[in-house]
C-alpha cells in the first residue's frame, strides 16, 4: 500500500483528485491510503516522513506549495512530489525541490493517471522493500536496495549486499523472478544485477558497486535496454 497526501485548498479539486486515485486503484488493483490537507501549513504541522507521494497545489493562502515543498525536503528526501497548478511557469520552479512532475488544472483523468503511474514507479524505487532469504540456519530479511547483485555457483546463490554476503541453495531463475519488480536484470548466465548500483558499463563488463562482472553477448542488448529505460525514469 502506498501513502498519498493531497494538499489542495480548492475542495472540488481535492475531491476530484481523490476520485481519480480511487479510479486508478480500481483499474490497477493497487491500494492507497489517502490523506487530504487544505493548506501547506496543515501538512507541515508535525511533519514526519510517512508519505510515498505528495500532490501539492502551488497557490494556497497560508503556505504555498513551493514553500511547503522546500520545508518537506528538509525532512524527507525520498517522497515523490507532484505539483498541481494552473500556471505552468510556477510549476517549472518545482524542479528546484526535486519535484517529479506537475499537473495542469483543470485536471483530466488521462493526464493524471499517466503522471500518477510514473510517481508510483518512482516511489517504488525509493522504498527499501524487503525480501526473506531462507539461509541454512535462519531466515534473513534483506532490503532490496541493499542487494548489489546475485551470483550462482554450483546451485548455491550468493547475495552480495551492503550487509555482506548471504548464501543459500536455489536457482538464479527463481532469484531473477523474485527480484524482477525491483529492477534486477541478468547480465549473463551467472549474475542478476541491481540496476540501482550500476556504476559504469564497459565493452564486455559492468561495474556494480565496485565489482566488475561480465556481460554476455546474448544478454547485452536486453541488459543495456533495461539500464537505459531505468536511467531515463530515475532522478
Amino acid at each position: 500500500m502506498l501513502r498519498v497526501a493531497i494538499v489542495e485548498d480548492e475542495t472540488a479539486c481535492a475531491e476530484q483528485i481523490r476520485g481519480y486515485i480511487d479510479q486508478y486503484a480500481q483499474s490497477t488493483g493497487q491500494t492507497f491510503e489517502v490523506h487530504a490537507f487544505a493548506d501547506g501549513a496543515d501538512i507541515l504541522q508535525n511533519y514526519e516522513p510517512r508519505y510515498d507521494i505528495i500532490l501539492l497545489d502551488i497557490e494556497m493562502p497560508k503556505v504555498d506549495g513551493m514553500e511547503a515543498a522546500r520545508a518537506i525536503r528538509e525532512k524527507d528526501e525520498t517522497v515523490v512530489l507532484i505539483f498541481i497548478t494552473n500556471m505552468a511557469q510556477y510549476a517549472i520552479r518545482g524542479y528546484s525541490v526535486g519535484a517529479l512532475d506537475f499537473v495542469m488544472k483543470p485536471v483530466s483523468y488521462y493526464t493524471f493517471q499517466l503522471k500518477f503511474a510514473r510517481a508510483i514507479e518512482r516511489a517504488g524505487r525509493r522504498r527499501n522493500e524487503e525480501i526473506l532469504l531462507n539461509l541454512p540456519d535462519r531466515i534473513q530479511r534483506v532490503g532490496v536496495r541493499d542487494i548489489y547483485y546475485v551470483e550462482v555457483q554450483d546451485h548455491i546463490l550468493h547475495y552480495h549486499t551492503a550487509r555482506g554476503e548471504f548464501l543459500l541453495r536455489g536457482t538464479l531463475q527463481n532469484a531473477e523472478k523474485q527480484l524482477a519488480p525491483y529492477h534486477f536484470v541478468k547480465c549473463n548466465h551467472w549474475y542478476v544485477v541491481n540496476l540501482m548500483h550500476v556504476e559504469q558499463v564497459r565493452k564486455d563488463t559492468v561495474v556494480v558497486a565496485g565489482h566488475e562482472l561480465e556481460i554476455s553477448r546474448r544478454a547485452r542488448t536486453a541488459f543495456l535496454n533495461a539500464l537505459t529505460e531505468y536511467m531515463g525514469g530515475s532522478s
